[in-house]
């Protein structure tokens, strides 16, 4: 299996764990927690920035004196988490009542921002693309929808059979029109009736970058995209797809700037004739 691929623990309390220093980078990380009923996880943050946000279940997660609620949602596919931020420099515990999984993205950073929350009823739900390459996007915190100092978080939901992260695109160096950011993706897949889900991902390199994988993706497992073009993410027929991405860069500029393959970047033009999939927004009307 390639060393971009990581999978989830199958015990513990720590389901998966992506460090800078285990992604061989500088900046992005990604922690999953699997809580039992009362069970608690404390930390500090030290030098980064964490998002903690609901794949399923709720939390508390407290930062000195101060508490905020993750409302949470049974599952990713009913709609984007509520999220709560905690800056740089921080200890902070997490303790769930009734258990439950939850995602701390984290970033390298330098500015101490404050502890704060984000309803859900305030994450802006994308729709991009069209026909095959429809998909939901939960823009949680990005440039303009929630104030970090490196950490840029969103979340998408692709219909069985759709392809998503299309065409193939790519941000890893600073320039016109591309920011340079480590990205990792965390997927979750919908179970069918007889057995879980699957689906994959596409990484692959650029002047001469030592990167090329596809890999079949369950639920819990990560890959890390520390450069070259990436895309598409598949759903298999029958099969929902959720990933959440995680990025972070060198950039004195917090920003999402990608250049697609230019192999496949025609494919952009032909969603003007194709309707959106009927089967978008998940989760109910927003």
């Amino acid at each position: 299996m390639s060393r971009h691929v990581l999978h989830s623990a199958a015990e513990g309390s720590t389901a998966l764990e992506v460090t800078p220093e285990v992604a061989g980078w500088e900046f992005s990380g990604l922690r999953v927690l699997r809580l039992a009923a009362g069970e608690s996880y404390g930390a500090a943050t030290d030098d980064t920035e964490v998002l903690v946000l609901s794949l399923s279940g709720s939390c508390r997660v407290r930062c000195g004196d101060q508490v905020h609620v993750v409302a949470g949602r049974p599952d990713v596919f009913t709609g984007p988490s509520d999220f709560v931020y905690v800056p740089r420099g921080a200890d902070f515990e997490v303790v769930s009542e009734e258990g439950g999984r939850f995602a701390l993205a984290s970033a390298r950073c330098d500015r101490t921002l404050a502890f704060r929350h984000q309803p859900a009823v305030d994450v802006p739900l994308e729709l991009r693309g069209a026909g095959h390459a429809s998909r939901q996007v939960h823009n949680l915190c990005l440039p303009g929808t929630f104030e970090a100092d490196r950490l840029i978080v969103c979340e998408v939901l692709t219909p069985g059979g759709n392809w998503s992260s299309y065409p193939p695109h790519k941000h890893d160096e600073d320039g016109d029109g591309e920011s340079a950011l480590e990205e990792i993706y965390y997927f979750e897949v919908a179970d069918g009736p007889h057995g879980a889900g699957f689906g994959y991902q596409r990484v692959y390199g650029h002047d001469g970058a030592d990167i090329d994988v596809l890999a079949e993706v369950r639920s819990g497992d990560a890959v890390l995209i520390p450069y070259g073009w990436h895309g598409p993410s598949m759903a298999a027929p029958g099969y929902d797809l959720y990933y959440l991405n995680v990025m972070a860069g060198p950039g004195h500029e917090r920003a999402w700037l990608i250049s697609d393959d230019p192999q496949h970047a025609w494919v952009r033009d032909t969603w003007t004739t194709q309707p959106v999939d009927p089967r978008l927004p998940m989760g109910g009307p927003r």
